[in-house]
């Protein structure tokens, strides 16, 4: 069976970058399980699977302006260290959600000093070459129970988790 709208597909899947540094898989975990044609994926990778047949393995590069766009120098920003205050230790890498003007967004350390931290607020991903190596498990009609589950949800965001700093409190 091909890959189509409103078909439930499992994929296993490999995201490197182009150094070859692995980004995400499914390596030694659950395969990912979505209904194909809600925009649950990138949209580039959802269009590449598009018709591929169950069995089938693919490889693709995305390139960041059709995955999560170029690094904007914009959304990175020196913050007062005392916008911190409830945080007794910061450190690069550590995310936390902050309230702008456009609405919440995730920003992560990339630099602390005692007077300052410097905030990314790009999407981790943000000027990075995605390469996908995937292999197409299975493509079926969805039960009406998994209709019902998977249409109000994003599968990558489940695989992503929430936004959390290294402590592993959510925020």
């Amino acid at each position: 069976m091909q890959i189509q709208s409103n078909k439930l597909v499992t994929v296993n899947y490999t995201l490197t970058d182009d150094d070859g540094t692995v980004l995400e898989t499914t390596e030694g975990k659950q395969p990912l399980t979505y209904l194909h044609g809600l925009g649950s994926l990138l949209p580039s990778l959802e269009n590449a699977l598009d018709g591929a047949d169950e069995g089938q393995h693919l490889t693709l590069s995305i390139p960041p302006e059709q995955a999560f766009g170029p690094v904007d120098d914009n959304l990175i920003q020196q913050v007062p260290r005392e916008a911190f205050q409830d945080v007794d230790e910061i450190q690069p890498d550590m995310q936390f959600e902050a309230h702008t003007s456009q609405g919440s967004r995730v920003v992560t350390v990339v630099d602390v000093d005692d007077q300052t931290v410097t905030v990314d607020a790009n999407h981790p991903l943000a000027g990075v070459t995605l390469n996908f190596d995937v292999k197409v498990e299975e493509v079926r009609d969805p039960t009406e129970q998994e209709l019902a589950e998977l249409a109000g949800s994003n599968p990558l965001d489940a695989a992503e988790g929430e936004p959390h700093d290294e402590q592993g409190s959510d925020r």
